[in-house]
């Protein structure tokens, strides 16, 4: 049986299409960016950083693909793709032999620190810098409830 969903009014709508435009760009930009100044996707800055971001010198495939919402077979692809390049390492799991370890590299590290200030040029002249500081409470308060459903929705843990 199908249930009726209420269609969106004007302001739901306007909303939810305004949201949904910069699901569509954003990434793309990001992508563009730190492709033309460092070779990197931003899903592989988003490894890179999940990795540097890790307490120990490894990180099991598995907390990997879930600290960056990622299926394991696209992971594995990308982190090929990485270690191609020298930027990160993967290794048997010493506690479990079916599990595998990745760690960042010296040169991963290096990468990741040269990124990171033109990641952040263009996220502050893309977001941050086109709002006032009252938005930009608004935007931490709207995205902070909406990662919050969709941490519930998914089963991930809620992101702080």
């Amino acid at each position: 049986m199908k249930r009726r969903v209420p269609r969106m009014n004007e302001q739901e709508s306007q909303a939810w299409l305004g949201l949904t435009t910069v699901f569509q760009l954003l990434p793309s930009a990001l992508d563009r960016q730190l492709q033309r100044d460092s070779g990197l996707t931003h899903f592989e800055f988003v490894v890179l950083s999940a990795l540097q971001l890790t307490p120990g010198p490894t990180m099991r495939m598995t907390a990997l693909a879930e600290a960056t919402d990622a299926t394991l077979p696209r992971l594995s692809h990308v982190c090929g793709r990485l270690e191609k390049r020298g930027l990160i390492v993967r290794s048997p799991c010493p506690e479990d032999g079916r599990a595998t370890n990745v760690g960042l590299t010296g040169d991963g590290r290096r990468e990741l620190i040269r990124s990171v200030p033109g990641h952040i040029a263009m996220a502050r002249r893309l977001v941050i810098d086109a709002l006032t500081p009252d938005q930009l409470d608004a935007l931490t308060e709207i995205t902070g409830v909406i990662a919050a459903r969709l941490a519930d929705e998914s089963g991930h843990p809620r992101v702080t």
